[in-house]
């Protein structure tokens, strides 16, 4: 394998025509500036100074309820599922029932102020995200003085809570860019605890690793699986703690299973592109069919990954080399432009030039800074949930494995940057004429085999509308599955478990016809997990049940290492 292709083997634009879409916020917003919210405020100020009547209105309605919720005689009150008021003395004690009737009259009040007519739609946008932010920010339960769970905690510790939430505060003002931590930072060591699965790397080029798991059963299906992980973060979301694998739940139903570990780039690497990715990809699939004595490769990718295996498949059968594929499954992977977002301003152009401009002047993205924006684009749920918890309450961060896993970034390089941004942001797959690929003329519908996709119902980063849309694009046997979680809960959904419950079940519809709306009317709600449809699913698009190899790899590709190898420990 040649790494990289560079400018030859780079995405080349066929026909740039008009946006069609958004991209996804965070590979747009990673280091976006506040230059535009900036101006949305100066537009407002001018339109409330225009008409001097709305603003009027707006403070009288705001002084009339902040009075009502003082005296507490009325006013709003926090939701019973609002997880920052989950505290009984939000609701019991009137000392801060007041308190969080005053926030929730000042957030309506913001709310109204943005909603004011006169507002262009873009600059309405990026005021409420903004808004939105300072509204979370000033909650009461992200305050020591203004949270009962403090006072609470500082009696149960005698203080010591108070000094652990202090201890946290400055650690993560000084090593963690101010952000709190989400997870016990020492709760797992990859190859240990997680990502433990036991296995070998059987071939590593400049661009990755290809590990074979040991198989768990006397008897194996013929045709392997491969798991190609997302290039934004380390494969191992597939791979968490032994009750969380996938792989692992794989290989105990008797299934082969190979993954790529893709290597963390640096500067060094700039000019690797989504061609370099694919490139590898069909590398991995034709040595696990080697390895599998020639029988065809299930092939499963998720979030960029699945849009890397996706692209991977047609270039296999423009080349003739189709049959080597069983079946093709995409985990939360968008394969065309997310509309259905509504967050920060994500389609400007100017916003994009800025986001290309930083990675092409530093030769990557950051993998932290794309943490950060991951983050703001779900601030309550993935900022200040942890403030809460780790400051005011003064309580370690959980060790949790998806965020230990969402905590380990890797950085993307400028050219990969750049191809993933232009393909969502002129939803170049869409047309057969939009997307060229070396010599290749990208066209998912040529692919042949069956797809199985799974989407999450509240996942911010792929939404699930745009993943149903994506698998309407293959012409094969389709099978779509709603998750009830985000974007990696609804890959990490292990039946027998006690993770939350809203998380868990899904939703299916055979009839894929239906646009997104009309198909999650009609479908089916199934409670549990969809890992044993899947595996179901694989079996039936699998090989004859065959003894499971005593060796890892063949006489071409002797193992190298124990899984998980070397490129994942890269930081």
């Amino acid at each position: 394998m040649n790494h990289p292709s560079g400018v030859s083997g780079s995405v080349e634009r066929v026909d740039r025509g008009p946006i069609a879409g958004e991209v996804p916020g965070a590979f747009a917003t990673a280091d976006a500036h506040w230059s535009d919210i900036g101006a949305a405020a100066g537009e407002l100020l001018g339109v409330l100074a225009r008409h001097p009547a709305v603003a009027l209105r707006i403070e009288a309605r705001l002084l009339a309820r902040m009075t009502l919720a003082l005296l507490g005689r009325g006013g709003p009150r926090p939701a019973p599922d609002d997880p920052r008021f989950a505290h009984p003395a939000w609701q019991a004690s009137p000392v801060f029932a007041r308190v969080a009737g005053v926030y929730l009259v000042l957030a309506e009040a913001l709310r109204d102020v943005v909603g004011v007519a006169g507002l262009s739609d873009v600059r309405r946008r990026q005021l409420s995200f903004a808004v939105e932010h300072l509204i979370a920010a000033v909650s009461p339960a992200n305050l020591f003085l203004t949270h009962p769970g403090f006072y609470d905690n500082l009696v149960a510790t005698r203080g010591r809570s108070a000094v652990i939430g202090l201890y946290q505060l400055l650690r993560d003002l000084r090593d963690n860019r101010g952000l709190p931590r989400q997870v016990d930072p020492d709760a797992f060591t990859l190859g240990v605890n997680i990502a433990a699965t036991p296995g070998a790397v059987i071939y590593r080029d400049e661009i990755c690793e290809l590990i074979q798991y040991t198989p768990l059963t006397p008897q194996v299906d013929a045709s392997p699986i491969l798991l190609v992980g997302p290039q934004i973060n380390k494969y191992y979301v597939m791979d968490l703690t032994r009750e969380n694998s996938l792989a692992r739940y794989a290989l105990a139903a008797g299934q082969q299973v190979f993954a790529i570990s893709w290597r963390n780039p640096t500067a060094a690497q700039r000019r690797w592109g989504l061609a370099d990715y694919v490139e590898a990809t069909e590398q991995a699939v034709d040595i696990v069919w080697r390895v599998s004595g020639g029988h065809p490769v299930k092939l499963a990718g998720a979030c960029a990954g699945g849009l890397t295996v996706a692209i991977a498949a047609a270039r296999l059968t423009v080349t003739g080399k189709g049959d080597r594929l069983a079946c093709l499954s995409l985990f939360v992977t968008l394969l065309e432009s997310p509309r259905s977002l509504a967050d920060v301003p994500t389609g400007h152009d100017e916003t994009i030039a800025r986001a290309l401009a930083r990675s092409a002047s530093t030769g990557v993205l950051d993998g932290a800074a794309m943490a950060r924006a991951f983050a703001w684009q779900r601030p309550d749920a993935l900022i200040w949930r942890f403030v809460t918890h780790n400051y005011v309450l003064g309580e370690r961060p959980p060790a949790s494995d998806i965020l230990y896993w969402n905590s380990d970034t890797t950085r993307l390089p400028a050219r990969l940057h750049a191809d993933l941004l232009e393909i969502y942001r002129d939803d170049r797959l869409r047309t057969t004429e939009g997307l060229r690929l070396g010599e290749e003329i990208i066209d998912l519908s040529a692919i042949e085999q069956d797809v199985f996709v799974v989407a999450g119902a509240a996942d911010h980063i792929a939404p699930w509308q745009a993943c149903y849309r994506s698998m309407q694009m293959f012409r094969g046997g389709r099978r779509f599955v709603l998750g009830a979680g985000g974007h990696a809960q609804a890959v990490v959904c292990p039946p027998d478990t006690p993770r939350a419950s809203a998380a868990r079940g899904f939703w299916v519809n055979d009839d894929h016809e239906l646009g997104p709306a009309d198909w999650r009317r009609g479908a089916r709600a199934a409670g549990g997990s969809w890992w044993p449809e899947w595996i179901d699913w694989c079996g039936a698009h699998g090989g004859p049940t065959v003894p499971a190899p005593e060796v890892f790899g063949n006489d071409d590709f002797e193992p190298i290492e124990s899984a998980p190898g070397r490129y994942v420990r890269q930081r």
